[in-house]
């Protein structure tokens, strides 16, 4: 019942459903912009011919340009209800496809120009007419139509005649890219022309010998794709491989460096990270690169089928025009100063812990020779004649001693005991300053040949230099930049004075370094804690009770520590060495080249690790670390 309901109300809307054209239920119905509905192909034939003009057939109304006829779906669906047939839908979509490519599916075919009633075999392009196989007799029978030219039916002949003279396209214009009529030829008289055949053949020419090229060029981004790729590969083996050495290297490590295993694993992981980001980054592009490629190819290829004469050269003007760039595939390689400085920083930890555990071996075997040396106390009674007084023997003896001469012993031994504990308070400090004094002086009466024994190799260390502080020569060199070197950010970055701390820290043992100035430079070379602060007032070197430096400004030499300065001779020295004893407790900045080299010297009982440290302040100054050989 409601789908007879359903059924008499589509029908009272009959007369709304009829195109006013042809009169009858609409046939794939489309919309102009003014609201009205037509018949796709009523409406495409009522405009064939028209270059401009283009107005509503019911309410007059003109637009700008030809508007884009949409499909209207509601009223389809409406329609399809209406004839009450299911295959309506599947037809409307075959005429839209059609649509695109000029032509609708399921039309009439064409008719006879002569007769209008018997479908066209063939179109006379000379005469403009389409004629069905009795009225083209005379086409081939007469000898009057032998030169006239025959295609298939067309339907709509003036597509192929020009708009200004209502002649037939005969030339092709490849300078505008148009096909035009014999009359057209004084306008384009400058132009390079052709007729229609002989451009065809000569758009497909060039067309094929761009397929080719194109197809040459998709093969080369092919390889650069696959070369990327392993590339990429490759570049993740050689982190593989760093991270197994540096893995390696830190088994020997006791667990106190883990943090600093960590943090070397992550800036080659990050390396890794970036190169392998900037290789997929690059494969993407490429593979863009290939499917804007195939999709040209595709579109030409297509075009290589169309057999209109003009269909086809608007196709092949437009494909000519479209052009595409070489593949290109920048240089990505992983940064050898990060590969290279995670691995050697591996290793100089490895060197430090074995130096330290070396050295802590030895000095328990001094104290054990000296404590083998060492004579007891003496026995108040002669020794027995002929006998190894203090040899393994005689703790048999002391046992057998008369019990007088045991308490005799132990009395002395205690008085002797409580003599020295009234000494040490008063004596200890004094040797252990003379012994500074002495130490520090031995230093300064060695040669520098001596002091390369100590030598360390010192490097830069990227994450604390300032913004504007530029490291070059393998990270031994630093200067100042106008503009920002743009550092990444780093927690450990100097953000309010331009300066950089060494790679290398150094908490034990005697180091030595040598570092190269420039005449009257403003900068600073000294020493600090980690633990110094990166920015504020107190960042700034010799400031804080964290650092110890010595500066040049200009003329002006001054020692810095605690945020007191103490003037200093003049030196026209530009090589400085450096030497830090770390377990005698003090720094010595020395003027290398020099008869009285000596320029400073600080001591301070060092709690940290230390750091070698620099400063610049004007831009053409520069600080160079010195590479030596032990």
């Amino acid at each position: 019942m409601a789908a007879l309901e359903s059924e008499s109300g589509l029908s009272g809307l009959e007369e709304e459903l009829t195109c006013s054209i042809c009169l009858c239920l609409f046939s794939t119905p489309v919309t102009v912009p003014c609201g009205h509905n037509f018949c796709a192909s009523c409406l495409e034939l009522t405009w064939a011919g028209l270059s401009g003009g283009f107005s509503c057939p019911q309410c007059r109304a003109t637009f700008a340009g030809r508007p884009q006829l949409q499909k209207n779906t509601v009223l389809c669906r409406v329609v399809e209800q209406l004839q009450g047939h299911a295959g309506a839908k599947g037809e409307e979509e075959g005429q839209e496809e059609g649509e695109a490519a000029g032509c609708w599916a399921g039309e009439p075919p064409v008719s006879c120009d002569s007769c209008r009633e018997a479908p066209a075999v063939q179109t006379c392009l000379t005469c403009t007419a389409s004629f069905c196989a009795e009225h083209l007799r005379p086409h081939r029978d007469s000898p009057a139509f032998r030169d006239h030219q025959l295609c298939p039916p067309l339907r709509d002949l003036q597509q192929r005649k020009c708009p200004q003279h209502n002649r037939l396209f005969e030339f092709f214009c490849s300078k505008h890219g148009v096909c035009i009529c014999s009359l057209c030829l004084l306008g384009h008289k400058l132009c390079p022309t052709s007729p229609l055949e002989q451009a065809k053949a000569a758009a497909q020419s060039v067309l094929k010998k761009k397929l080719v090229e194109l197809h040459s060029q998709s093969e080369r981004t092919a390889r650069a794709m696959s070369t990327v790729k392993t590339n990429q590969n490759q570049s993740a083996e050689t982190a593989s491989r760093k991270k197994e050495l540096v893995r390696n290297e830190f088994t020997e490590i006791k667990a106190v460096i883990e943090e600093r295993e960590n943090e070397i694993m992550k800036a080659i992981t990050e390396e890794e990270k970036r190169v392998w980001n900037k290789f997929d980054y690059i494969y993407s592009v490429l593979g863009n690169k290939k499917n804007e490629i195939q999709s040209l190819k595709d579109q030409i290829e297509m075009a290589l089928t169309e057999s209109d004469d003009v269909l086809f050269l608007k196709r092949a003007a437009a494909l000519q025009r479209t052009s595409t760039k070489e593949a290109f595939v920048p240089v990505v390689e992983m940064d050898q100063n990060v590969m290279h400085s995670t691995y050697q920083s591996a290793i100089n930890l490895k060197e430090i812990v074995k130096i330290s555990v070396i050295q802590s071996r030895e000095k328990k075997e001094e104290v054990k020779l000296v404590k083998i040396k060492a004579p007891p106390v003496a026995h108040p009674n002669k020794t027995p004649v002929g006998k190894k007084p203090y040899g393994p023997h005689y703790t048999h003896q002391e046992k057998t001693l008369p019990q007088a001469q045991t308490t005799s012993q132990v009395e002395t031994d205690t008085k002797e005991k409580k003599k020295a504990a009234k000494v040490a308070p008063t004596t200890t400090p004094t040797t252990t300053a003379a012994a500074s004094k002495e130490l520090i002086s031995s230093f300064l009466k060695k040669p520098r040949e001596e002091l390369l024994q100590y030598a360390a190799n010192i490097t830069l260390d990227y994450n604390t230099a300032h913004n504007t502080v530029v490291l070059s020569e393998n990270y031994t060199k630093m200067s100042i930049s106008d503009t920002s070197a743009g550092h990444r950010y780093h927690p450990q970055r100097f953000t309010d004075y331009r300066q950089v701390l060494g790679f290398q820290c150094f908490k034990r043992g005697i180091h030595y370094w040598e570092v190269e100035l420039q005449h009257n430079s403003f900068c600073g070379v000294g020493i600090c804690y980690g633990s110094m602060e990166r920015q504020g007032p107190e960042s700034r070197l010799g400031r804080n009770s964290k650092s110890w430096c010595i500066e040049w400004l200009n003329s002006k030499i001054s020692s810095w520590h605690n945020d007191t300065e103490k003037c200093l001779p003049i030196t026209k020295a530009t090589k400085i060495g450096v030497l830090l004893h770390c377990d005698g407790g003090f720094v010595i900045f020395m003027a290398v080249g020099e008869k009285h080299n000596l320029i400073y010297k600080f001591k301070a009982q060092f709690t940290e690790a230390l750091y070698p440290a620099f400063w610049l302040f004007s831009s053409d100054a520069a600080v160079s670390l010195c590479q030596m050989k032990a």
